[in-house]
């Protein structure tokens, strides 16, 4: 293939496309939004808002930034198990050296995809193979959207009861609904090979689908890799969901339980990844809110449960620091695996 690293073209965008323009409005866009929820909240019960610290509260917390971590580490593996099945040996460590310092240029930098560039980066630099590094991380994204749903299913499953709660309760239901067939028809399109050759060495959004091609070729052709793939996205997923609940516990969120976190939260991890706010602040307390409704969640521990998960998310990225200062050294000499030949020719 002949794509290449993805390229800042930020200055032949239209004006209103560009990061000077559409950082401002996205952090406009944030503040509005909490701003229309708390006002729709009228008087606001801090009591429910911020309840009484002690050290049961404290443990919660911990356990919320661990289990973050841990999903960082999942996210690494599951990183490296894509690399695998494109041919492509990288050691855990310094793919989760490269992901952390990703997270953390993404969640303190004001850009959606700053984080994902120093990752193809930085793993070009450790490969040579520009895009492959390219294909795993579109890739690696893809598979964590495509587990989403299916938990939300299992959660309705398991309590069949909140889909008769009304509209605040379904509505994750057909989101859930609308992304998986969303994505089932982007990997049946993207899988056909005529559609693939075709696709070989565009540019523009194009490079996105020619990213995905690869990886489901690759894929398609190693089921061992596929399900290694599909495994550690729903363990990734399953511990954001643990520290979720760890938040709920912390907040003292009576109502909210395993299985409404399970049929409600992928639709909030779905919707907050819209480029309309910073870091999904604003969106997620809404939908919070929204969804929480239907099971009787006060509106201000919902808004508390977005803002503590996108608060941990923040501070469990920290560590990305020292890795976006110092992880950018030489790669270590990796050997290539004994198991994989390559199904497609990496035509340059």
């Amino acid at each position: 293939m002949t794509s290449s690293l993805p390229r800042s073209d930020n200055a032949h965008r239209p004006w209103w496309r560009r990061k000077i323009v559409t950082i401002p409005a996205r952090i406009g866009l944030s503040v509005a939004l909490i701003a229309i929820i708390f006002a729709q909240m009228g008087e606001i019960d801090t009591d429910a808002l911020i309840p009484e610290w002690t050290r049961t509260n404290t443990f919660w917390v911990l356990g919320a930034f661990g289990m973050t971590l841990t999903a960082f580490v999942l996210a690494a593996y599951r990183w490296q198990r894509v690399l695998h099945a494109l041919d492509e040996e990288v050691p855990l460590h310094r793919l989760f050296s490269h992901y952390m310092a990703g997270q953390f240029l993404s969640n303190f930098v004001p850009t959606t995809v700053g984080g994902d560039v120093l990752r193809i980066a930085r793993l070009s630099r450790d490969t040579g193979d520009g895009p492959v590094s390219f294909a795993s991380v579109v890739f690696e994204r893809l598979s964590g959207w495509l587990v989403l749903p299916l938990i939300t299913f299992v959660g309705f499953a398991v309590n069949p009861g909140l889909t008769d709660l009304g509209p605040a309760t379904t509505t994750p239901l057909y989101v859930a609904i609308a992304t998986l067939l969303a994505l089932v028809l982007i990997i049946v399109v993207l899988g056909n090979d005529w559609i693939g050759d075709s696709l070989d060495g565009r540019s523009g959004t194009l490079r996105f689908a020619e990213a995905v091609h690869l990886g489901i070729d690759r894929l398609r052709a190693h089921p061992k890799a596929t399900g290694e793939v599909v495994l550690s996205a729903l363990a990734y997923q399953f511990m954001l969901l643990l520290a979720a609940g760890c938040a709920v516990e912390a907040l003292e969120i009576e109502e909210v339980g395993l299985t409404s976190l399970m049929a409600f939260l992928p639709a909030v991890l779905i919707l907050q990844v819209l480029p309309l706010g910073i870091g999904g602040l604003g969106i997620r307390e809404g939908a919070l809110v929204l969804f929480l409704s239907g099971i009787d969640v006060p509106d201000e521990q919902a808004v508390a449960l977005g803002l503590a998960i996108y608060v941990i998310t923040l501070v469990s990225s920290l560590i990305g620091f020292p890795m976006l200062i110092l992880g950018g050294g030489p790669p270590e000499a990796t050997p290539p695996s004994p198991e994989y030949t390559p199904v497609v020719e990496h035509r340059r």
